[in-house]
C-alpha cells in the first residue's frame, strides 16, 4: 500500500514566547519538525508535504529538498491545513498519515502500527489515542457501546463527566485517501470558528462507517510541545533514549543524565564517557577511550584510546592514543597525531602535530606543521598573524622548542633544532642549530 504523510506545521507557537517559529526550536541538535519528516522517512512514504504557514520562509530553509510544502493562508484549523495539502497529493492513491510537527516523540515504529491497523481496517479512519492521567489539553474519545470510536471532544467543549475520560486523541491519523479529501469539506466551523480535524470521526460515523483506534503504550511518545517547560520534558526523554542505545552498544556513562550525546555521533566500545560532556554533530569517537568530564566535542573524530579531560574539540581529527587536557582547546583544522601529549591550557588551530609531539601548558599553535617527536615547551606561541594575513609556521623533527618561545611566521626550524627558553625566533632555523635571545641568534660553539 502506498503511504502519503502530511506534516502540519503552520501553528504560530503563541505559548513560546519566541520570534523563532515553534516547528524550528531545537531538540538534541534537530529543529523538531526534522523529528516528523523523519518519522516519515521510516514509513517509507511516497510523499511527504509540509503544511506551512507561519515563518513559512524559515521553515522551508531547514527543511529544503526534503518534504513538499503547502501553504495555510489563514489559521482556521487542523483540518484546513491538512485540506491545504490536497493539491500536492492530487492524484495519489492510498493511506494518507497526518502528523504535529510539533510531536518530535512519536517513533517511525508507532506510525508504522497505525498504518497496518488501517490497512486491515474496513472503515476510513483509524487515531493514535493514549491512556493518560495528564491530559494536557487533549480531546477525549468517545466510544459507543461496542467499543468502537464514535467521536473526539475537545478539552474546552466537553462536560465535565467527558472530562473524566482518560483515553485521550494523540492528533496521529491514518486515513484513507479517497475518503479523507471530500469528507474534509464536510466538517462545519466549530464555536471559536475553526475547522477541527477531529470532527472528521463524526463525519465517518453519520456514514455509517467504523473507525477505529490505535492505544499508544508508550505514554512519553505523545508528549507536545507548547512551551519551553514541554520542550525541556522532550529534550529529557529524548536524551535517555539516545544515552541507553550507546550504553547498549559497549558505552559506560559514569552518569548519564548529566550526559549530553546527538544521534549522529558514533562511539565505539569500552569508551567511557564522564560526566557534564556534550558530544555533538557528525562526531566519531573509537574505542578505549576515556572522555571528559567537561568536554565538549563536535563534528570530529577522535581515534582509539585517547584521554581527553576537561576540554573543546571543534571540527578536529585526533588519532590513537592521545592525551590532553585539562582545558585545551583544539579549533577547526587542528590535527593531532599518534601520541600527542598537549598539557594544560593548550591551543591549536589550523595544525598538523605529527606523531609523538609534546605540547606543554599555555601554549599556542595556529597555521603550522610540526614534525615528529618536537617537543614544544610551555608558553610557546607561533606568531601567525601580523594583523592582515595568517602566516605559516614549520618546526622539524625531534626539534626543542624552549618555554616562552615566540615564532614569528613565517617561519622554518630545522631537524633536531633548539631554542632557548624566552626566544623570539623571527628568521629560520636550520638542521640542528641552536638559537636563543631576542631577537634569537645562533649560539657560537664553545671552542
Amino acid at each position: 500500500m502506498k503511504i502519503a504523510t502530511i506534516i502540519l506545521a503552520a501553528g504560530q507557537g503563541t505559548r513560546m514566547k519566541s520570534d523563532l517559529p515553534k516547528v524550528l526550536h531545537q531538540l538534541n541538535g534537530k529543529a523538531l519538525v526534522q523529528y516528523s519528516i523523519q518519522a516519515a522517512a521510516g514509513l517509507h512514504s511516497e510523499k511527504t508535504v509540509v503544511v506551512i504557514g507561519n515563518g513559512s520562509e524559515q521553515v522551508q530553509q531547514v527543511v529544503g529538498s526534503q518534504a513538499q510544502f503547502a501553504h495555510q493562508t489563514e489559521r482556521l484549523g487542523t483540518a484546513h491545513a491538512v485540506l491545504a495539502a490536497e493539491d500536492a497529493l492530487k492524484g495519489f492513491k492510498g493511506l494518507v498519515v497526518v502528523i504535529s510537527a510539533d510531536m518530535p516523540l512519536l517513533t517511525a515504529g508507532t506510525l508504522r502500527n497505525l498504518v497496518e491497523k488501517q490497512t486491515a481496517n474496513p472503515g476510513p479512519l483509524t487515531l493514535l489515542t493514549v491512556c493518560c492521567g495528564n491530559p494536557r489539553g487533549f480531546g477525549r474519545i468517545l466510544r459507543g457501546e461496542d467499543g468502537a470510536v464514535i467521536g473526539i471532544i475537545e478539552e474546552a467543549q466537553a462536560s465535565p463527566e467527558q472530562l473524566m475520560i482518560n483515553e485521550l486523541n494523540v492528533g496521529a491519523y491514518c486515513f484513507n485517501g479517497a475518503w479523507l479529501w471530500p469528507s474534509l469539506e464536510k466538517i462545519g466551523l466549530s464555536p471559536k470558528g475553526e475547522y477541527y480535524l477531529t470532527d472528521i470521526v463524526s463525519v465517518a460515523v453519520a456514514e455509517g462507517l467504523r473507525v477505529q483506534a490505535l492505544m499508544v503504550q508508550d505514554e512519553e511518545e505523545t508528549l507536545g510541545i507548547n512551551n519551553r517547560v514541554h520542550l525541556a520534558e522532550a529534550e529529557r526523554v529524548l536524551r535517555r533514549r539516545i544515552n541507553q542505545g550507546y550504553m547498549l552498544s559497549g558505552v559506560t556513562m559514569i552518569d548519564p543524565e548529566r550526559v549530553y550525546i546527538e544521534d549522529t555521533v558514533e562511539i565505539g566500545q569500552d569508551t567511557v564517557i564522564l560526566p557534564n560532556t556534550r558530544l555533538i554533530g557528525s562526531t566519531k569517537i573509537g574505542s578505549g577511550c576515556e572522555i571528559g568530564p567537561d568536554t565538549i566535542i563536535s563534528d570530529s573524530t577522535i581515534g582509539n584510546h585517547c584521554h581527553l579531560l576537561a576540554s573543546v574539540i571543534e571540527s578536529a581529527v585526533v588519532e590513537d592514543e592521545v592525551g590532553m587536557g585539562p582545558f585545551c582547546h583544539l579549533r577547526k583544522g587542528a590535527h593531532l597525531g599518534r601520541g600527542v601529549h598537549m598539557g594544560n591550557f593548550g591551543e591549536v588551530k589550523d595544525s598538523h602535530l605529527h606523531a609523538g609531539v609534546k605540547m606543554g601548558h599555555f601554549s599556542y599553535i595556529g597555521n603550522a606543521e610540526i614534525g615528529e617527536d618536537v617537543n614544544i615547551g610551555a608558553g610557546t606561541i607561533t606568531c601567525n598573524y601580523d594583523g592582515q594575513h595568517k602566516h605559516p609556521t614549520e618546526i622539524g623533527e625531534g626539534a626543542f622548542i624552549g618555554s616562552d618561545t615566540m615564532l614569528v611566521a613565517p617561519l622554518k626550524i630545522g631537524r633536531g633544532a633548539k631554542t632557548g627558553a624566552g626566544s623570539v625566533v623571527t628568521h629560520d632555523v636550520g638542521d640542528y642549530e641552536v638559537v636563543a635571545g631576542v631577537p634569537a641568534k645562533p649560539l657560537k660553539k664553545k671552542e
